[in-house]
């Protein structure tokens, strides 16, 4: 019987490309479980485990940051052009690696508008949005680069210091209500956990190269508001129809409005075991709100 940890071992050398929100909580997770990480970041810090790595200036990563590197997670999203950074810039580096692994952050939008109906892995992609299409193309780059990928795709992302407080507390939040809209969201915890978990379980669990992280309950965004609203003892400001709203929204706020999906996570769940830190925003909402 294979060890419950077998796949992963303190002797595996993480590197994080492009180390954003989820990317640096990936990376603080690992380092906590005894783990070597180290992150890139588009110019030089005083991070002491970060390295530079910067597609569009042509400035690589030093040869020594890849010694005995196993594992991979990019998070860079793709470039204007709608190609992948990490392959434009190092595909021929990665294949001479013993990789037993790489990540790659997709995103939930390239279900595209399902009129509010669940999506899981085995529809096929029918991105709406251009960004959508560009992240498609970059998971197909991926998937026919011949390197050992996992695709995990991501709806709405939330967490400590990046939630609907901040917005509420930075006076940037819009209340707006549209009959029969719901958001599928993941806390930030619980992507950086399921993809530990899947790479611990490695040896056990089937292989699947696309997987949906997000939690048991899509909902719309007012109920979100609501609940903070109601955690800060505070009114929540009246409702605006999303028809009275629209012209004032930005292009990017605007697009989020034009999908309607729910996401399910029964591949993770259910067939692959993993058990959600925060099954629904209630949950994450107040691990935000200790933090807030």
């Amino acid at each position: 019987m294979n060890n419950i940890a077998s796949s992963l071992s303190k002797k595996n050398k993480f590197l994080i490309l492009g180390c954003g929100y989820s990317g640096n909580f990936f990376a603080k997770t690992l380092r906590r479980l005894g783990f070597t990480v180290l992150t890139s970041s588009r110019s030089i810090n005083q991070d002491p485990d970060s390295f530079v790595f910067n597609s569009e200036a042509n400035i690589m990563p030093k040869k020594e940051i890849f010694d005995g590197v196993t594992h991979i997670l990019s998070c860079i999203p793709p470039d204007k052009n709608g190609n992948d950074p990490v392959l434009k810039s190092l595909k021929t580096k990665l294949k001479t690696l013993s990789l037993e692994w790489i990540g790659y952050l997709s995103t939930t939008g390239v279900y595209g508008n399902t009129q509010g109906d669940w999506v899981s892995e085995i529809d096929p992609p029918n991105p709406f949005q251009k960004r959508s299409q560009k992240r498609l193309n970059c998971e197909k780059e991926w998937i026919e680069s011949g390197l050992p990928v996992q695709i995990f795709r991501l709806p709405g992302i939330y967490g400590p210091g990046r939630s609907t407080f901040e917005a509420i507390k930075n006076n940037k939040i819009r209340v707006i209500l549209k009959k029969d809209q719901v958001f599928s969201r993941i806390h930030v915890a619980d992507i950086a956990n399921a993809i530990i978990y899947l790479l611990q379980n490695k040896d056990t669990l089937r292989f699947y190269q696309i997987i949906n992280i997000g939690d048991d309950e899509p909902c719309s965004q007012i109920e979100v508001i609501q609940y903070c609203y109601d955690l800060l003892g505070v009114k929540m400001p009246e409702p605006i129809f999303f028809e009275d709203a629209k012209n004032d929204l930005s292009p990017i706020a605007k697009s989020f409005w034009m999908e309607n999906r729910r996401v399910s996570n029964k591949l993770l769940c259910k067939t692959l075991g993993y058990k959600l830190i925060y099954k629904n925003y209630k949950l994450g909402l107040k691990n935000c709100f200790l933090n807030v």
